[in-house]
């Protein structure tokens, strides 16, 4: 008897259920779960359930790239139908200021030379909920953040097939998912035209390898190396190449920090507003972790680093509160856009509370600050990374 596809869907959806109940769930039958039914489980802490906005706890920052079942989840309406983003049915459009309309499937796209780059993916939100005072949105810690490998077709082939006019300023990203309410605007942006242009820009549709899951945007998303995640629209139907920057609520007045540093409370007097764009130079300590009670001698401190476009170029651990800083080892081969693991031995004699901290400078010479500017949005915290730890004998 053939069965259909939203009974096939309730079978998977109880079938995993019963898995998880019996503590057999493995990460392999994980990932699998994150790709065919867009649900998440695993180590994700979550902080918004409907739309679903989870973070990954910094333990699992111990491996260079990011498993596609523990990387962080970030929405503002939650996954389109499963009918919008069908493989057989989904296409993409491009449109706007071109010589000639474009509408592809995805076997179409793949047929492009494809790329593959390990870029973070980070939410400009992350660190939010360390910013004094404190600001509305998600409260996200130290984990809406991810490294992966990223497989799909340069935005720039696929605009030149197009064949951009003169006039093109920006170009613009709609997705397939839509807001529960017709008076809530939909979730449009758009990157200047040589951040489109640059060979490094992806419409990706693999994740590790692996085809790209519901959750993190599939069929195809945009990626944006070296920039924060609202610029990597996810569930891509739409490119529009515009003569200025996208109008609207989510480009206009979202996702936009200060021109200059302002003082909390003091209102926006002659700031200019401009869009968050570039990753700043950030670390983060894995291991050990916040609380952790450790015995007396040698402690390996270890967490990862990354400076947006730009490559790290060390990493320096405190661990007397940041009178003093020590290098760190840095770990592996420098690839653009991807975070650096890191190590260093500390040699732990006193017993009691002891404070580890971590900052990070990159290849410009700019160094991780010890407290990031406020801002009304709760954008781009980059301070030191800091947790305690007790010694006992």
């Amino acid at each position: 008897m053939a069965v259909t596809r939203r009974a096939l869907f309730a079978r998977v959806l109880q079938g995993i259920g019963m898995a998880v109940a019996a503590g057999r769930l493995d990460r392999a039958s994980a990932a699998n779960q994150v790709e065919a039914t867009g649900q998440a489980i695993g180590p994700l802490t979550v902080r918004v359930s409907r739309p679903f906005d989870a973070e990954t706890p910094v333990r699992e920052f111990t491996s260079a790239l990011t498993p596609n079942e523990r990387f962080f989840v970030r929405s503002h309406f939650g996954p389109p139908s499963a009918e919008a983003v069908q493989p057989e049915t989904w296409r993409l459009t491009v449109k706007g200021l071109v010589k000639g309309e474009l509408t592809l499937s995805l076997p179409e796209l793949k047929k492009f030379e494809p790329l593959t780059l390990t870029a973070v993916l980070q939410c400009s939100g992350n660190g939010r909920a360390h910013h004094r005072p404190q600001v509305p949105g998600v409260q996200w810690e130290r984990g809406a953040v991810g490294n992966a490998q990223w497989t799909g077709l340069r935005l720039r082939d696929l605009l030149q097939q197009a064949g951009i006019k003169p006039q093109a300023v920006h170009v613009q990203f709609q997705g397939a998912d839509r807001p529960a309410l017709p008076t809530v605007p939909l979730f449009t942006r758009s990157i200047p035209i040589h951040k489109a242009l640059h060979p490094d820009t992806l419409l990706a549709y693999e994740m590790n390898g692996r085809p790209l899951p519901l959750l993190h945007g599939a069929p195809l998303r945009v990626i944006t190396p070296g920039w924060m995640a609202e610029s990597c629209m996810k569930w891509l139907t739409e490119i529009t190449v515009r003569a200025d920057e996208t109008p609207g609520y989510y480009m206009q007045q979202a996702y936009r920090i200060p021109e200059t540093s302002i003082q909390p409370g003091s209102g926006l007097p002659g700031s200019v507003m401009v869009p968050v764009e570039q990753m700043p130079v950030k670390s983060l300590i894995a291991a050990p972790a916040e609380g952790d009670v450790l015995k007396p001698g040698p402690v390996t401190v270890q967490g990862v680093a990354w400076a947006g476009e730009s490559p790290v170029a060390r990493v320096e651990v405190s661990c007397d509160d940041g009178k003093t800083w020590e290098p760190a080892r840095l770990l592996g081969e420098e690839q653009p856009y991807a975070w650096r693991q890191w190590q260093y031995l500390w040699s732990a004699r006193h017993v009691g509370p002891t404070a580890i901290l971590c900052r990070a400078t990159d290849a410009q010479g700019v160094q991780q600050p010890e407290k990031s500017p406020w801002n009304p949005g709760g954008f781009l915290w980059s301070g030191w990374d800091r947790l305690t730890v007790t010694v006992a004998a």
